[in-house]
């Protein structure tokens, strides 16, 4: 007899936010240094995965929907905690990882300004980097796989 594992994952949703030129922003986490990665956050409860983008999107670096097209997107990238790594608790419950939805988006207000000193701060740092240049050593090392697919698919980079 085999016992299934049922994992539960945490719904999250992720910006790829490009500029005409080509570049992709990334930020640098606040609280750890050297650790860059794209704005993304959890969709609340009654939520559309669009509707959390928005969200996520203003609440981290203070973009308004209008400055950025949605160009496509693409879901089912999962990542599982490891077991050093405090779980993400929603209400009374907790998740064994992530299952992220990832946006690739334009900026076509070149005057809109990425502000990420809105509170609750997350990002100490921003730039706008070629995909290629992407470092997987930025992130843990149980999301790297998740950001090497990510980085395939809506880029064609190999990292």
């Amino acid at each position: 007899m085999v016992l299934a594992i049922m994992m539960e994952y945490r719904p999250n949703v992720a910006i790829l936010l490009v500029r005409e030129d080509g570049r992709l922003l990334v930020c640098e986490r606040l609280k750890v240094k050297g650790a860059w990665q794209f704005p993304q956050g959890g969709v609340d409860e009654g939520e559309t995965l669009e509707e959390a983008l928005k969200r996520e999107v203003e609440e981290e670096i203070g973009l308004l929907p209008v400055s950025y097209d949605i160009l496509e997107m693409k879901g089912g990238y999962r990542y599982v905690y490891p077991d050093n790594v405090k779980k993400k608790k929603k209400g009374k419950k907790y998740f064994d990882g992530q299952e992220q939805t990832y946006y690739r988006c334009l900026l076509h207000d070149q005057k809109a300004k990425i502000d990420i000193e809105r509170e609750p701060r997350e990002f100490r740092a921003t730039d706008w980097i070629k995909p290629a240049d992407f470092q997987l050593s930025w992130l843990p090392e149980f999301k790297q796989q998740v950001y090497r697919k990510v980085m395939k698919d809506f880029f064609a980079v190999e990292l």
